[in-house]
């Protein structure tokens, strides 16, 4: 069974974004931090950091946000961007102002382009964003693809062969799996996340794509009422969903 870590109040508090130590000592002298119904009255107290602790504590009588360990599904609308550096709205901006400070910080797992939507996996967990991104973990994506000429006909068997090759690259591409929806739109299931890898493998037999939503990832699905620029967080069911399960030797 593995400890519990505990951290001191004013630094578990200061790492996630609530303010300086000072600041949340402060809070707590003001009696704006209770654990369990009850004000804390040292902000030097050592806290264990439970995945209860947001029920248990509150922070000026709101519950505490999510502890270290936070993970959520977010709905990435058109036009938002998933890096730090890039100019324009990114999908930071749609996370509360605090969580944007917190330490260590929240990343995405994996990516989205600028003229992507869909399913996004954000979290301040390192070991998780590792297992999901790790190649060995073998994790599918599923994109919705709308297209600007009808399908040929061939490309699912041409997408599932394992034989196709990318422009500029020495490598085939893993299988995939093409389901069809209409004449200009596909279901397109892939293994791997190469560079903008769902649109040239359609400019490889011959189309374009229109439009791209990811709405599944593993076994995790976008919720249909989760609308553009919403999250949720994700618990532990969730995480059974999208992590393949564990083999024994």
């Amino acid at each position: 069974m593995s400890k519990v870590p505990t951290l001191r109040l004013d630094r578990l508090l200061a790492n996630m974004g609530y303010g300086s130590r000072r600041e949340v000592q402060s809070l707590v002298n003001a009696g704006l931090v209770t654990l369990d119904g009850a004000e804390v009255e040292d902000a030097d107290q050592r806290i264990a950091v439970t995945r209860d602790l947001s029920e248990r504590m509150r922070i000026q009588d709101k519950p505490l946000d999510p502890p270290p360990g936070l993970a959520l599904m977010l709905h990435k609308p058109l036009g938002v961007t998933c890096s730090h550096k890039e100019a324009g709205p990114l999908v930071y901006g749609l996370l509360p102002d605090r969580w944007r400070r917190r330490d260590p910080a929240i990343s995405t797992i994996g990516r989205l382009d600028k003229d992507t939507s869909g399913l996004l996996l954000m979290t301040d967990d390192g070991n998780l964003l590792h297992r999901v991104i790790s190649p060995r973990a073998n994790i599918s994506k599923r994109y919705r693809v709308d297209l600007d000429r009808p399908l040929r006909g061939d490309e699912a068997e041409i997408f599932a062969s394992g034989t196709l090759m990318l422009e500029s690259e020495d490598k085939p591409l893993l299988p995939a799996l093409m389901e069809a929806i209409s004449e200009t739109s596909a279901y397109l299931t892939l293994t791997e996340g190469r560079y903008h890898q769902v649109r040239r493998m359609f400019a490889a037999v011959g189309n374009h794509v229109a439009a791209l939503h990811r709405d599944r990832i593993g076994g995790l699905s976008l919720p249909e009422d989760l609308g553009p620029g919403q999250y949720r967080l994700l618990g532990e069911a969730d995480l059974a969903l999208l992590l393949p399960p564990a083999t024994g030797a």
